[in-house]
């Protein structure tokens, strides 16, 4: 059944721009913008796994976060060269069940959707390239965790590729965001040509990342309460 939702004031995507720009009517959409986005360079994709162990044999003293590093003549955003690990059960013990521990693993942006497009998730061809292709982060949570981490007592092993990424996080081509490079670029605000519609999120300033997204709601939230209602959610909320 079709559901309308109308907006008062505005409407805000934080979908990514090249996401936000497929759901709407092209005859609403001016060529300039919709050329400005389609020409965006877009950052490469992720891999990541999603791991359940057990604690024992895992050093008393284990760090949170972790960056492997396989070679650093290669550059930081060359492909399968770096991995970023958190374990946050570490910090909060409730996120595991008692004597175990979580873990994420990913690469930052760096993996190429070209390699995984038009595979059948379902597919042997798939299936493989999951395998060999997480294998980098395998060998850092072992480099990071040391010897008495054993991939094969993992209770959970989840792997997610580009295509997860798309999938899951309706990301176009499971992109990071825009490769905007500092000093050569600037991400764009958060106004449209579109009347009341408004975008946040890592497609506009002040650019990627949890921070930074954040930062660009607050923005459009800024833009759209005045600051006389600021002041009252303010104090409603005892601040």
């Amino acid at each position: 059944m079709l559901q309308f939702v109308r907006a008062r004031k505005a409407v805000v995507s934080n979908a990514s721009m090249w996401d936000t720009l497929s759901l709407l009517p092209p005859e609403a959409v001016p060529k300039s913008y919709q050329d400005g986005i389609e020409t965006t360079q877009q950052c490469e994709s992720f891999m990541h796994l999603h791991l359940g162990f057990d604690a024992e044999g895992i050093s008393d003293d284990l760090g949170i976060h972790h960056i492997v590093v396989n070679d650093w003549d290669r550059g930081v955003d060359a492909d399968q060269n770096v991995v970023l690990i958190s374990v946050p059960s570490v910090l909060s013990p409730d996120l595991a069940p008692p004597g175990k521990h979580v873990l994420h693993a990913y690469t930052p942006g760096t993996e190429p959707f070209e390699i995984w497009e038009g595979l059948d998730r379902r597919s042997n061809e798939y299936k493989n390239l999951k395998a060999e292709r997480s294998e980098v982060m395998w060998k850092a949570v072992e480099k990071a965790l040391g010897p008495g981490f054993n991939r094969e007592k993992c209770e959970v092993k989840l792997v997610g590729t580009p295509l997860t990424h798309q999938r899951f996080l309706r990301r176009n081509r499971g992109t990071y965001g825009p490769a905007i490079l500092a000093g050569k670029g600037t991400f764009p605000g958060h106004s449209t040509p579109i009347p009341q519609l408004m975008c946040c999120g890592d497609s506009t300033f002040p650019g990627i990342g949890v921070p930074a997204v954040a930062a660009s709601g607050a923005i459009v939230a800024n833009s759209l309460v005045s600051v006389t209602e600021h002041s009252r959610l303010l104090d409603a909320i005892g601040i």
